[in-house]
């Protein structure tokens, strides 16, 4: 009976020092800011963890005063049984491999987990550690501020994205890792690697004559929208609609360009950024942009051409599986 009491008190304080060496590893390896988001959306022990990461200080000076009182009260015990030096030696072997080793590596991988299924015992360690903890705290806290990890820049974004791409249980398809892929690299883009080159553009002067001829080949190319220039196509004068041309008798009264309303046009340097050029077509009424570059015209560019970068995909309809893009 005498050995079953002293096994019976070394295993459980040195139980203790493993729950509170791996709560001490799992604890702080939870972010704030992780089990906020984790917290919004739902996650239970994110909700049940969260209150005690939010006063870390206190939280860890309980787990270490617990920590030690049970580490200390393991030596005291085995050296009441054994001699000195042995209770050192059999200490020291128990409380690495039982007390640090293996509860570290066990709960570094469970920490969310462990952390919330342990709450009542850490609520509990706080409570009675309260004394010594709280001085603890205030000290900590005045000697080392609180400070939130920094937002992840956009490659690392990138990087944590693009992990999701093959996996064989993603909470992304890799469509979806593209078209945020996507977004993400918009401000690192200029209009002038998406654009369409104005010598691929087909398009008019505000002084060409629309015929039936010329009519015809707008239709066989399926353009609907038309840019328009002046004579010597260095001012972006607005855009012609096809809509606009349906009820025309071209054969017997050709008319001049100048002659038909049209859209409002824009023009944007060739070194505009994609978020930027995103957000004017967010606010323009009209979906194709003259690009300049040192003050003449040198392509255009469409709404088309930027969700095309933005989901990694060229967007095929009727007329380009017969016709040029443009």
């Amino acid at each position: 009976m005498v050995y079953l009491r002293i096994i019976a008190e070394i295993v459980g304080l040195v139980g203790l020092s493993a729950i509170f060496s791996g709560l001490n590893i799992a604890f702080m390896s939870l972010p704030r800011r992780d089990l906020r988001h984790l917290a919004k959306l739902g996650n239970r022990d994110a909700i049940r963890v969260l209150p005690f990461r939010e006063n870390p200080h206190l939280t860890l000076a309980a787990i270490l005063y617990a920590n030690v009182a049970a580490v200390t009260t393991t030596g005291i015990v085995l050296e009441s049984y054994t001699g000195g030096i042995i209770a050192g030696f059999i200490s020291t072997i128990l409380l690495v491999i039982f007390g640090e080793i293996l509860p570290q590596a066990y709960f570094s991988r469970t920490a969310l987990k462990a952390c919330s299924v342990l709450a009542p015992v850490l609520r509990l360690t706080v409570i009675i550690t309260y004394p010594f903890s709280k001085p603890t705290q205030l000290l900590l806290d005045k000697v080392l501020p609180r400070s939130e990890r920094p937002l992840r820049s956009r490659g690392e974004l990138g990087l944590l994205i693009h992990e999701y791409k093959g996996s064989d249980h993603p909470e992304l398809d890799d469509d979806e890792v593209e078209i945020i892929q996507g977004a993400l690299s918009l401000s690192e883009k200029q209009v002038s690697e998406i654009m369409t080159p104005l010598d691929k553009v087909f398009w008019l002067t505000t002084n060409a004559m629309i015929d039936r001829a010329l009519i015809e080949e707008i239709k066989a190319k399926d353009y609907s929208r038309i840019p328009v220039f002046d004579d010597t196509g260095s001012d972006f004068r607005g855009v012609l609609l096809m809509k606009d041309m349906i009820d025309i008798d071209f054969a017997a009264n050709p008319w001049r360009v100048a002659d038909f309303p049209l859209r409002h046009g824009e023009s944007v340097g060739s070194r505009t950024a994609l978020d930027t050029m995103f957000r004017k077509f967010l606010s323009s009424p009209s979906h194709l942009v003259a690009v300049e570059k040192d003050d003449k015209i040198v392509g255009i560019l469409t709404v088309e051409d930027l969700i095309e970068e933005i989901v990694g995909h060229e967007i095929v309809d009727e007329s380009d599986r017969d016709h040029g893009r443009r």
